[in-house]
């Protein structure tokens, strides 16, 4: 992240392209911990941000996301 940056200026978005899809936000610090669960279903969109307390989000089923930097999806 750009130093000029502050936690909580980033959103990113997030479509699940299937049901199930499960958004896992991990904490910042010495040890990395799961603190949130989501779960979407096909067509349902999160925007998501890092703060503070959340450094990654981790995602898990066919899922396409837009960020600052552009647009990815991990379908195929």
């Amino acid at each position: 992240m750009n130093e000029d940056r502050k936690a909580g200026e980033d959103y990113i978005v997030i479509k699940a392209l299937e049901n199930g899809v499960t958004i896992i936000g991990l904490t910042r610090g010495k040890e990395t911990k799961f603190h949130h669960t989501e779960k979407l279903d096909r067509g349902e969109i999160m925007i998501a941000q890092f703060t503070e307390h959340t450094s990654a989000v981790k995602i898990r089923g066919r899922a396409e996301l837009l960020t600052r930097h552009g647009r990815v999806s991990n379908a195929e």
